[in-house]
């Protein structure tokens, strides 16, 4: 089963470890802490890395409040078991998790964290892709 998320926080997966690059260093922090937080449930299986999009929030379910174009990371991943994870249960476990902010997004965010239950601030979605 496949589940896209898109986000407006900066997901870049560098591969960089602690005493790199800081800012590289804290993108992967951002990277793995969404994996660490699907993997609290499941053991997702790596698709591809984030991808970037420049496009308006609001098409992909991302907050109201983000109304100009912006950097849009879209992130697929896998699982092995249907029906072992869906998307109310991504909404809920993501909701306030900590991120770190000031990389190369180009959305403001008011709090340093995952918000996926305000219409007007949600800076992750979830979906299911058939595809």
């Amino acid at each position: 089963m496949r589940f896209k998320l898109y986000t407006l926080v900066d997901i870049t997966e560098t591969g960089a470890r602690r005493g790199e690059e800081p800012k590289l260093h804290r993108q992967q922090q951002n990277f793995l802490t969404v994996m660490q937080t699907i993997g609290l449930r499941v053991n997702p299986t790596y698709v591809a890395a984030p991808e970037i999009i420049k496009d308006i929030p609001t098409k992909y379910n991302l907050g109201s409040k983000y109304k100009t174009k912006q950097s849009v990371w879209k992130y697929k991943f896998d699982i092995d078991y249907e029906g072992a994870l869906d998307v109310p249960t991504l909404v809920k476990d993501f909701d306030l998790i900590p991120i770190i902010v000031d990389l190369d997004e180009t959305a403001k965010f008011e709090n340093a964290h995952f918000i996926t239950q305000d219409d007007a601030l949600c800076n992750i979605y979830f979906e299911v892709d058939d595809k």
